[in-house]
């Protein structure tokens, strides 16, 4: 279902929640790629919740264009881009920050996970926002903000055959941080995206496997 935030500059936004059948384990906010809050995003959310988690994907892209979904080909891609560049990464944060702070008041501990664009926001959540439990990064920009030290354990998944994200990326970040570990597969960027074509199967589900196991272990 869909629900409507504010953010602590007053921004207002729609973000799109999932709850499982039974009481929650714990909280999650599932951050975007460049593609907006599409039906991927949702069947992600929609995954969590079935493994047991309350989960919410904020749209971060309301700030630039409300409701805003793309496909992964020709001309969604650039404008997902430059989508992208408009936004920025400090007022996403914000957004981000109000999710989890709905998961607290409801009593639950909570994490992020991000995918591309998302991940590097997941990475910045872990630095910024005190108080978060877990934080996952999938083939995200996180290097480009490593002065930034993270606050919670960090988990960080690259394709091994990405040639726009590094997966050297992570053996830094991990190497610079006791609390991050990252993971290598054979795969290429958006691997766990089942609509598009770069989709890995065994890749996907093994990294699933370990960010269940990792929240499992930080946030329950």
């Amino acid at each position: 279902m869909k629900v409507k935030l504010q953010a602590r500059d007053g921004h207002s936004f729609t973000a799109y929640r999932a709850t499982p059948d039974a009481l929650p384990k714990a909280g999650l906010v599932i951050i975007q790629e460049i593609f907006g809050v599409n039906i991927h995003i949702r069947d992600v959310v929609d995954g969590y919740a079935r493994a047991g988690y309350a989960a919410i994907a904020p749209q971060l892209f309301d700030r630039v264009q409300p409701d805003l979904e793309l496909g992964y080909d020709g001309d969604d891609v650039t404008r997902g881009r430059e989508t992208r560049v408009q936004l920025g990464f400090d007022n996403p944060v914000l957004d981000i920050a109000a999710c989890i702070d709905l998961l607290r008041e409801e009593g639950l501990a909570t994490g992020v996970v991000g995918y591309c664009y998302g991940g590097a926001l997941a990475w910045l959540s872990a630095a910024r926002i005190d108080g978060l439990g877990a934080a996952i990064g999938y083939y995200g920009t996180a290097a480009q903000f490593k002065d930034e030290a993270p606050k919670c354990p960090v988990q960080l998944h690259y394709g091994e055959l990405d040639s726009m994200i590094p997966h050297s990326d992570g053996e830094q970040l991990s190497g610079m941080y006791d609390q991050v570990e990252a993971y290598v597969y054979p795969a290429d960027h958006g691997f766990n995206c089942d609509r598009r074509a770069s989709y890995h199967e065994e890749s996907a589900a093994l990294a699933l496997e370990r960010s269940l196991s990792f929240f499992g272990k930080h946030i329950g």
